[in-house]
């Protein structure tokens, strides 16, 4: 039915990293999981009143949460393809994240309330009639439950989406937790043990587990997190691929949402070449970052010295510094002085390092001076928080 109904609304449009695209895909599957769970509640419901189960009604009233969960869905997609405007040059991308993180949050407060009722249950049992309908329309809102979150998990991993990987989540645990449920009113029928609130108190602390994950997960992109390794593979290797770049570092993802990210980097080029050539070529790579991976990219120019005793300077100063867990230098430069001469450069140094820059600047210079009495190194520390430096090309 899905795949029916993206054929229909998102015909011959591959690129899942166009906004318009991500927001088709996000509006059609909460529009979907609405009309589901209202589907889910009315049955669920209908089965609790039957079987006076009070898990079978707090799981009626769980679908019809994910209702809301899943408008609450349908407008962050419809939020965040919202067009830049003055007060938000960069789009509203990130509304995308916090519909996210507000499904995230519904779904532990769910799960708090279900353990109010289950130890309220606990406390005060009373039977549960498990009939055979109760049981069919519970066994049939697994089966839709496993489909939605089996759909949820492929377009969300399909269009790197935060909020339906949280619909996962959620789908998922609404069909364990219905399941719990079943296997309760089963054991109620076959042993007359009252065991209804026990099994509504697992499921409660199985979906507020659950959701205490997905607010982490979905809270890390907006806080900042590290972009994915692969991408940055990507980015370095369509840079350097051009041989007019020998180097690039400090390379940096700004992320403003799904589709919306910005990339900024230096790449080192050759300071004798012609000045028209390379700038060619550096428009070349921010062109294909833009086509292959769907960033904004803004590359700066480093000139250097590949030979002579500048890059000779380099290489000895990098060996050097090697012991001290340098990582790497970069915009190198040398001036020579008739009573000592300055060493200026940018040293790399791992982001878990737990030393301060401070003292890792102080290393360096002590280091520098104690093997070359003659050179001062002029140096500002460079945290690698993304393993990204590449500082020069074989």
């Amino acid at each position: 039915m899905l795949s029916f109904l993206i054929k229909k609304w998102i015909p011959e449009r591959e690129r899942v990293t166009d906004p318009a695209v991500r927001k088709a895909y996000g509006v059609l599957c909460g529009a979907y999981g609405v009309f589901l769970n209202l589907l889910l509640f009315a049955g669920k419901f209908a089965a609790g009143l039957l079987s006076g189960s009070v898990a079978v009604m707090a799981d009626a009233f769980n679908n019809l949460s994910d209702a809301a969960s899943s408008v609450v869905t349908l407008l962050g997609f419809v939020l965040a393809g919202k067009k830049p405007d003055p007060d938000h040059p960069y789009g509203h991308g990130r509304m995308e994240y916090l519909a996210g993180l507000g499904l995230s949050l519904l779904i532990v407060l769910l799960g708090l309330e279900l353990g109010r009722s289950s130890l309220d249950k606990i406390l005060h049992p009373v039977p549960v009639a498990a009939g055979l309908l109760p049981a069919l329309i519970l066994a049939a809102s697994i089966a839709v439950k496993l489909y939605m979150a089996a759909y949820n998990r492929r377009i969300g991993a399909k269009i790197g989406s935060s909020v339906l990987k949280a619909a996962f989540t959620d789908s998922l645990t609404d069909a364990v937790s219905t399941a719990v449920v079943l296997c309760s009113m089963g054991i109620g029928r076959l042993t007359g043990l009252q065991v209804d609130g026990w099994a509504g108190l697992a499921v409660a602390c199985f979906i507020a587990y659950t959701g205490c994950v997905s607010v982490r997960d979905t809270l890390s992109p907006l806080l900042g997190k590290a972009p994915d390794p692969a991408l940055v593979r990507g980015i370095e290797e369509t840079v350097l691929a051009h041989p007019e770049v020998l180097g690039i570092h400090d390379l940096l993802v700004h992320d403003y949402g799904p589709g919306r990210r910005m990339v900024s980097l230096h790449a080192e080029v050759d300071g004798r070449g012609e000045l028209f050539s390379l700038h060619d070529a550096i428009d070349s790579a921010e062109t294909q970052i833009q086509e292959r991976f769907g960033c904004s990219a803004t590359i700066h120019m480093d000139p250097i010295l590949p030979d002579g005793e500048t890059a000779h300077l380099r290489q000895e100063t990098e060996a050097l510094l090697r012991s001290a867990g340098c990582t790497g230098l970069h915009d190198f430069r040398y001036a020579p002085g008739s009573t000592q001469s300055k060493l200026i450069f940018d040293a790399v140094f791992p982001a878990a390092d737990p030393r301060s820059d401070g003292e890792l600047a102080a290393l360096v210079r002590q280091t520098v001076r104690e093997a070359w009495p003659e050179r001062r190194a002029v140096v500002r520390i460079d945290r690698d928080y993304q393993q990204n430096s590449v500082t020069s090309q074989e």
